[in-house]
């Protein structure tokens, strides 16, 4: 009964994160130039959540399980995978100033369809990867899976917001964009699930310090240098203090 709970708590969970996945409807209905203001807020607290999350949640958990040269692998394998991943596809999951850098990078004669298929692809994997951190973390310890499930959501906001221009912008519709962009984001709860059938004959803490490498990698090398090419002194700090909040954020809920 108690698996079948789990299970059942697994479910809802990514099912809610792929609905995160139609925030990019937004970006129709607010200005660009409320949208820029809004972006940074949003890609600084998201930046704190990962770190905190996988600090104060998914490291500790991983490695009470595991003798530390066992985890520390495990974090390394996660933080290079999506290296790898980034580099492959050429595409980087923070989506500068809404996917207005990213958008600034194609010339009007370059094909944009591939690039939005490539993105599709590289998202449905981070989801997939993130479903199984998540649950995995979660089937450890309840309070550390609500804690990375509320970090993954920080930072799925403003991706999905960029995902979503980049695709409009390559010349799909609205429509079609918002519905590859769910269908993308449904390899969570595919994760997930996968994460609650492996629990059940064998330990999932390797999967939650994967993920925490995955965590790590996306708040250091993606969010983070958006924050520090901030113009001006208050950006900067609204930038820092956001991030701060993110990070703190994440220290409370541990306690």
């Amino acid at each position: 009964m108690e698996d079948l709970n789990s299970l059942a708590w697994i479910l809802v969970g990514g099912l809610l994160m792929s609905l995160v996945a139609m925030v990019g409807a937004f970006t129709l209905l607010l200005p660009p130039r409320r949208l820029q203001q809004l972006l940074l807020p949003l890609v600084s607290l998201a930046a704190g959540s990962l770190l905190g999350g996988a600090l104060f949640h998914m490291l500790p958990e991983g490695m009470e399980a595991l003798p530390p040269r066992h985890g520390s692998f495990y974090i390394a394998a996660g933080f290079m995978t999506f290296l790898a991943l980034e580099q492959f596809l050429q595409w980087h999951h923070s989506h500068r100033n809404a996917g207005q850098s990213n958008l600034s990078h194609w010339g009007a004669g370059q094909s944009r369809q591939p690039v939005a298929i490539l993105i599709l692809l590289g998202d449905a994997l981070h989801n997939f990867i993130g479903g199984l951190g998540i649950a995995s973390t979660f089937l450890m310890n309840p309070a550390a899976g609500v804690a990375a499930f509320v970090a993954a959501v920080a930072h799925e906001i403003p991706q999905e917001l960029g995902d979503f221009a980049i695709l409009v912008h390559s010349g799909w519709s609205a429509r079609s964009a918002l519905r590859w962009n769910l269908i993308s984001a449904l390899t969570f709860p595919a994760g997930a699930v996968l994460a609650w059938q492996i629990s059940r004959s064998l330990s999932v803490a390797g999967l939650v310090l994967f993920a925490c490498g995955n965590f790590i990698y996306i708040a250091a090398s993606d969010l983070v240098p958006e924050i520090k090419t901030a113009h001006s002194l208050r950006d900067a700090g609204l930038g820092f203090g956001w991030f701060s909040t993110g990070l703190l954020l994440m220290m409370a809920l541990a306690h």
